[in-house]
């Protein structure tokens, strides 16, 4: 099986072909983390609270994550994480709320 890092890089590659498209509407999407074969994400701005939201998920971001990077089962934007996901995107955040400092 793949390290992590490199599912996680794969992932992250993928969602920067899919941002252009999102932004166009005023969204975009965060990558939260990944744990047994499911990608968990967050989108953001006009596709947070966008009644078509499941489906820009299900039909769109989850396909396209499933066909290009190995081991991606499922892709998951309810922001239910698992403990070990939230604890380990709270870090992200914190290093990158401080880089922008």
């Amino acid at each position: 099986m793949q390290a992590m890092e490199e599912i996680e890089k794969q992932i992250e590659a993928v969602l920067e072909k899919i941002r252009p498209f999102l932004r166009r509407e005023g969204g975009d999407v965060e990558y939260v983390g990944f744990q047994d074969g499911v990608v968990y994400i967050r989108m953001i701005g006009a596709c947070d609270g966008c009644i078509y939201v499941d489906q820009d998920i299900s039909a769109g971001i989850e396909i396209i994550l499933m066909e290009e990077v190995p081991g991606v089962i499922r892709c998951d934007g309810s922001m239910k994480l698992p403990p070990e996901v939230e604890k380990a995107y709270q870090e992200r955040k914190k290093k990158r709320s401080v880089i922008d400092d």
